[in-house]
């Protein structure tokens, strides 16, 4: 028997409702509906992911806690920035690579918000050691990263997105093979999805294909900053 869905459309109320009243007062008032619709369905979420995350990617890590976790936290830090509401209105699962505070390591990423779903594999604001990391491996094996990158199953779901530079990064010419590629500022692929494939009880199976179709991709990743896969 299929186990019910995790996220519901209390899940999206909630989030919406946040949206709209992003003050302290409201949010203490809402937490028990913030409990049992988001952060435990989101726990639930994370701990069905665990046994399909090992076979996919057995370092990287599914840790079903309200702190510490592959939850990220709710609570906005404001120190250094212009908007000051203290509530994030989305629910982020990042499910990190087992060397990941060392390092800055490739990782996967489940995002939900009133406005738009989507799953993330790869490095999003790699350090410059990372960065040059990566960009020395396209340029090394530039017939795998093609074969990566160009990969049909990695395709149908997943687009290449991020930042990019102007112009070229200092040591590769201007008429580099790969210049777009080498160029990039972040290596991740995105996938859209909907509220209504969240809604769905059969949402962790569609999320862990996603990640499977994204195996070449995140191993290329992983070998560039010497992480194992």
């Amino acid at each position: 028997m299929t186990p019910p869905a995790l996220f519901t459309a209390e899940t999206f109320r909630f989030l919406e409702e946040l949206e709209a009243n992003n003050e302290r007062a409201w949010f203490a008032a809402n937490k028990p509906r913030y409990e049992e619709h988001v952060l435990e369905p989101a726990l639930r979420f994370i701990e069905r992911m665990q046994e399909p995350l090992a076979r996919i990617a057995p370092h990287f890590t599914a840790i079903p806690a309200r702190s510490g976790g592959s939850l990220m936290r709710v609570y906005r830090d404001t120190r250094f920035s212009r908007d000051k509401t203290p509530y994030k209105t989305n629910v982020g699962i990042q499910f990190r690579h087992e060397e990941g505070r060392d390092v800055h390591a490739p990782g996967y990423y489940l995002h939900l918000d009133p406005h738009r779903v989507f799953i993330a594999a790869g490095l999003w604001r790699p350090s410059s050691a990372a960065l040059a990391a990566i960009r020395a491996a396209l340029d090394a094996r530039p017939g795998a990263w093609r074969r990566v990158r160009d990969e049909p199953a990695f395709q149908r779901r997943y687009t290449l997105g991020g930042d990019t530079l102007t112009r070229a990064p200092r040591g590769y010419p201007a008429d580099h093979p790969l210049l777009e590629d080498l160029k990039r500022k972040d290596f991740v692929g995105v996938a859209e999805l909907d509220r209504e494939a969240a809604l769905s009880a059969a949402f962790p199976r569609r999320v862990a294909n996603a990640f499977a179709a994204a195996t070449p991709f995140m191993r290329f990743l992983c070998r560039a900053v010497d992480v194992k896969y």
